[in-house]
């Protein structure tokens, strides 16, 4: 991976990232996009670049055929449709956190481009959005300065959400007694599977900067552990159990289900919730 300047007044910005990233300077934008830069086959991924310009950090792919941009943003597309709608409360993943059962505190091990950190913020819990992936971990920085802008979102996000770049395993086993979250959540990525909603633009690119979660059963036992009520895990709707461990029960979406596992908070029973069914 590489960082990419826009265009030259974005040179400044893009050596600085890149030096904080430790990360190799592109070419401008227009001198990248070059049949040169293509992958060597179909087969093989194209790169991603670490765009800076237009006010905003993006992954891109390289070469002429790439696809759009891929940001991080809380204040526009579907978040914004989403927040504007006031709609979440109802949502299955609302459900699985426990946000009618105590929830005050939430951790998202796995926050990627941090849509559902915002919407935890947006529905009234103190967040801690924790991502390994330093370029992701930008991406989400930069939406969160861009946020500051809106005064009525960044009155939210300012007091509730905070972004920790790191492995959530040592997050979580180093947080001490008093911090410990009431629920955490794990959104695994998931090896690409062929006609699916995975393959869309923005979850092939952000594999092509993160990999996949291989280690995402060792992160349900850590959540576990540092969970002072719940863990939910968010799962494809017919995909076992993460690790094969069982749920204590489910809330179901339209193709995607979510796990949640209790960890033995007071007043915490899941009642209300579906049931997984058996098979």
């Amino acid at each position: 991976m590489r960082v990419q300047p826009a265009g030259p007044e974005d040179l400044p910005a893009a050596r600085d990232l890149a030096g904080e990233l430790g990360l190799p300077l592109a070419p401008l934008v227009a001198a990248a996009a070059s049949p040169a830069r293509r992958a060597a086959s179909d087969d093989e991924p194209p790169e991603v670049l670490l765009v800076v310009g237009d006010g905003r950090l993006a992954l891109r792919e390289a070469g002429p055929r790439a696809a759009g941009a891929v940001c991080a943003d809380f204040t526009g597309g579907a978040v914004d449709r989403r927040r504007r709608a006031g709609g979440g409360r109802r949502d299955p993943i609302a459900r699985a956190i426990g946000l009618g059962a105590g929830t005050r505190r939430v951790l998202d091990a796995t926050a990627g481009l941090g849509r559902d950190a915002f919407l935890f913020a947006w529905l009234g819990c103190e967040v801690v959005a924790v991502e390994r992936s330093p370029v992701v971990a930008a991406l989400l920085r930069d939406a969160l300065r861009r946020a500051r802008a809106v005064p009525t979102v960044d009155a939210i996000l300012s007091a509730r959400l905070r972004v920790v770049e790191g492995d959530a395993r040592r997050v979580l086993a180093a947080l001490p007694a008093g911090e410990r979250p009431d629920a955490v959540y794990i959104d695994p990525m998931y090896p690409p599977r062929r006609g699916t909603a995975l393959n869309k633009k923005e979850m092939r690119v952000l594999r092509g900067v993160v990999g996949c979660d291989e280690d995402a059963a060792g992160l349900l036992e850590a959540a576990r552990g540092a969970a002072l009520r719940r863990v939910a895990v968010k799962r494809h709707a017919r995909s076992p159990a993460l690790g094969g461990v069982e749920p204590d029960f489910t809330c179901a979406g339209r193709s995607t289900r979510f796990d949640v596992y209790l960890t033995g908070g007071a007043g915490d029973t899941g009642a209300g919730a579906e049931r997984r069914p058996a098979g």
